[in-house]
C-alpha cells in the first residue's frame, strides 16, 4: 500500500534575507515531508527559520530556490490557491479590537467568501468548540489573551481547510487556555480530519504532537514522533536534591560543572542532564546529604542537547555582577501591598489583595490571562494610580511619592518597551538617559550591558529586527541601567525559546543571589518553581499564597505522582469556578 501524498513537500528549499548590511539565511537546503491527518509540530530556538518556513507554506513569500509544494500544488506559481485550500493563523493574528467577536466572525467570512446559508451551521461548531458563544456581543479589544487565541482560530477555521498551519498559537496565554487550544486541535484533527502544522515554544507541547520536526540555524537536524528523540539522552537524566542548600545554589553548583549539560530547577530539586552517563551527586561531595535519582528523560532534554552541543556561545555574555550594594538588610519587606485595588469605573480589575516581598527574594505573580497581574504590576511600578489600599516600594508610598518609587525600581515591560526604529546602542542611551545617567557613568553602564549581555555584536542593529531572545537581552539591561534594588518582570520570557529562558534565569538568580528583589509574572508553570514564593490570582483576587511546594501540597494526594505547578495551578482555577457554580 502506498503512503499518503505529504500535505507539505520542501525540497532542497533555501530563503535569505537582507537586515540592515547583513544577509541572513533563515532557510538552508531545507528538505521536510509533512504526513496528513496528524499534529506535526515545528520546534526551534529563536532564528531557527519556523516563521519564515510558514510563510513559505503559506504562499505568503517564494523561496530563492527548492520547490514549496502544498496540498499538491505549487506555493510559489500558485499561492492564492494554495490560500484558498489553507488556514492559516500567525503569531499576530489580525482581529479588529473594536468589532465585537460576532462582527470579527462575519468578517472573516467574507473575507474567505463563506456563503451566508452555511455560516450558522459553522458558526455553532465553532462557538461551541471554542466556549465563545456567551461572549458573542463582547469587543475584541475586551477579551483576555486566551480568548483572543481562541476568537484568532475560530475566525481562520469558518471556511474548514484541509491544512491548518498555526505559528505558535499558545505563546504568552495561561495554562488553562493552553489546554484549551490544544483540546481544539485534537478536535479539528479527530473529527475533520484536518492536518495541522503548529510551531511552539513551550517544549511540554512537542510531546503532544504525533511527530516533530526540529530545526536550528535554517536548518531541519531531524524529524519523528519525540519519543525517538528522547530516547538519545537516555541514561544521562537526573533529579537531584540537597535538604540542606537552596535549590537556587544547587542549580548554581551543578549548572557550573562541564560534565552538566542542563541543570533546571524543579519542584524541590534540580532536574539535570549530563554529557555522559555518571551520577552528578558525585561531583560536588562538599554539599551534605545531597542524592542523585535517575529519571526518564523526555523531550525538553533531547532540544537542550542537540541545541547546546551545536550552539557556540549560549550564555549570552557575562554573568551579572552588581557593582553597588544593594540598599537595605536581606530577608526585610522590600514590598508592602495591603488591600490593594484598582477600579475602572464600576469594574474591579484588582480588588483588595496583600502580599509582601522580602528583599533578595524571587516573588511570583501568577494568574490567569485577566487575573489582574499585569494591573497590579503597573500600580506597584507607580504607572497606574492606585483607588484604594496602601502599597510601600522600598519604604516609600505610591501613593504619595509615586515618582521617588520609581527611580529605585527596574521595570521590564511585556512587550519589551523598545524603540524599535533605535539601534541597539541607541535604546541604551535613552534609557540610560531617562534614568538620568551621564558622561562617564553613562557610558560605563552602556558598555557594562553591551558586554554583560552579548550585544556588541548587534550594537548598530535596529532592535524591532533583532531576534527575540536578543530583544530580551537588551530589554533586562535597559531595565539594569541605574542598578535598582527592585526588579519587577512582567512575563519577561513570553515567546521566548527554552535556550533563551535558561540564559534569563540564570541572571535573575544571580541578582537574586546578590540581594535584589525580583517581583516576575509568567504563564510558564515550570518558571514558578524558581520563586521563593508566590502568589496566584483570579478575576482580581488571590486565591493562595505561599512556596511553590506549599502550593503544590494543596492537590497533592498520597501514592500519587508528584503534582506540578501546572496541575496546582488548573486545580486552583477549577475549584474556584465549581465554588462559583455551586453558590
Amino acid at each position: 500500500m502506498n503512503a499518503p501524498r505529504p500535505v507539505i513537500d520542501l525540497k532542497r528549499v533555501v530563503r535569505t534575507f537582507t537586515v540592515g548590511k547583513r544577509r541572513i539565511t533563515a532557510l538552508k537546503e531545507v528538505d521536510l515531508a509533512v504526513r496528513p491527518g496528524m499534529v506535526t509540530g515545528l520546534i526551534g530556538p529563536d532564528g531557527a527559520g519556523k516563521t519564515t518556513l510558514m510563510r513559505l507554506c503559506a504562499g505568503l513569500l517564494t523561496p530563492d530556490s527548492g520547490n514549496v509544494s502544498v496540498m499538491g500544488l505549487d506555493a510559489a506559481k500558485a499561492p492564492l490557491e494554495v490560500q484558498a485550500s489553507i488556514g492559516y493563523m500567525p503569531q499576530r493574528f489580525g482581529l479588529y479590537e473594536d468589532l465585537t467577536v460576532a462582527e470579527n466572525m462575519a468578517l472573516y467570512a467574507d473575507l474567505q467568501g463563506v456563503p451566508r446559508a452555511r455560516r450558522a451551521v459553522r458558526y455553532d461548531e465553532l462557538l461551541d468548540m471554542a466556549g465563545l458563544r456567551p461572549f458573542m456581543g463582547r469587543l475584541a479589544g475586551r477579551l483576555s489573551g486566551g480568548m483572543k487565541q481562541k476568537l484568532g482560530l475560530v475566525c481562520t477555521l469558518v471556511r474548514p481547510p484541509k491544512l491548518l498551519l498555526l505559528d505558535e498559537p499558545t505563546v504568552g496565554v495561561d495554562p488553562v487556555s493552553r489546554r484549551e487550544l490544544w483540546q481544539i486541535v485534537y478536535r479539528l484533527v479527530e473529527k475533520e480530519g484536518m492536518s495541522v502544522l503548529l510551531s511552539t515554544a513551550y517544549l511540554d507541547e512537542a510531546e503532544r504532537c504525533r511527530e516533530v520536526v526540529l530545526m536550528h540555524r535554517g536548518q531541519v537536524l531531524g524529524q519523528g514522533p519525540p519519543d525517538s528523540f528522547s530516547r538519545n539522552v537516555g541514561g544521562r537524566t537526573w533529579f537531584v536534591t540537597a535538604p540542606h542548600v537552596s535549590k537556587r545554589r544547587l542549580q548554581g553548583e551543578l549548572a557550573r560543572r562541564q560534565e552538566v549539560l542542563d541543570a533546571l530547577i524543579l519542584g524541590r530539586g534540580v532536574r539535570v542532564v549530563t554529557l555522559a552517563a555518571g551520577d552528578p551527586g558525585a561531583w560536588l561531595p562538599d554539599i551534605e546529604g545531597i542524592r542523585a535519582e535517575a529519571v526518564e528523560p523526555r523531550f525538553e532534554d533531547s532540544f537542550i542537547d542537540l541545541l547546546k552541543k551545536r550552539t557556540e556561545t549560549g550564555d549570552g555574555g557575562s554573568t551579572i555582577r552588581v557593582r553597588r550594594p544593594v540598599e537595605g538588610v536581606q530577608g526585610q519587606d522590600a514590598i508592602v501591598v495591603e488591600n490593594l485595588t484598582r477600579r475602572f469605573g464600576d469594574f474591579y480589575a484588582v480588588r483588595g489583595i496583600d502580599f509582601r516581598v522580602r528583599r533578595g527574594e524571587v516573588f511570583g505573580l501568577l494568574g490567569a490571562n485577566g487575573a489582574g497581574k499585569t494591573t497590579t504590576f503597573r500600580m506597584l511600578c507607580g504607572l497606574l494610580p492606585i483607588s484604594d489600599g496602601r502599597c510601600l516600594v522600598d519604604g516609600v508610598d505610591l501613593r504619595r511619592a509615586a515618582a521617588r518609587a520609581r527611580a529605585r525600581i527596574g521595570y521590564m515591560a511585556q512587550k519589551f518597551s523598545l524603540y524599535g526604529e533605535l539601534s541597539v546602542v541607541q535604546n541604551l542611551r535613552f534609557f540610560s538617559s531617562a534614568y538620568n545617567l551621564k558622561g562617564k557613568r553613562q557610558r560605563a553602564r552602556m558598555q557594562w550591558a553591551m558586554t554583560t549581555f552579548g550585544l556588541e555584536e548587534f550594537a548598530d542593529t535596529r532592535s524591532a529586527s533583532l531576534p527575540l531572545g536578543y530583544k530580551q537581552r537588551l530589554a533586562l539591561s535597559a531595565a539594569l541601567m541605574h542598578e535598582p534594588g527592585i526588579l519587577f518582570l512582567d512575563e519577561p520570557t513570553s515567546g521566548v525559546d527554552p535556550l533563551a529562558r535558561r540564559e534569563f534565569w540564570v541572571h535573575i538568580n544571580a541578582l537574586a543571589e546578590q540581594g535584589v528583589t525580583v517581583l516576575v509574572t509568567t504563564h510558564f508553570m515550570e518558571e514558578a518553581e524558581y520563586c521563593d514564593r508566590l502568589v496566584i490570582m483570579a478575576e482580581g483576587e488571590v486565591l493562595t499564597a505561599g512556596t511553590p511546594e506549599e502550593t503544590k501540597a494543596l492537590f497533592q494526594k498520597p501514592g500519587r505522582a508528584e503534582v506540578t505547578m501546572e496541575d496546582a495551578f488548573i486545580g486552583l482555577l477549577e475549584a474556584r469556578r465549581r465554588k462559583r457554580e455551586a453558590a
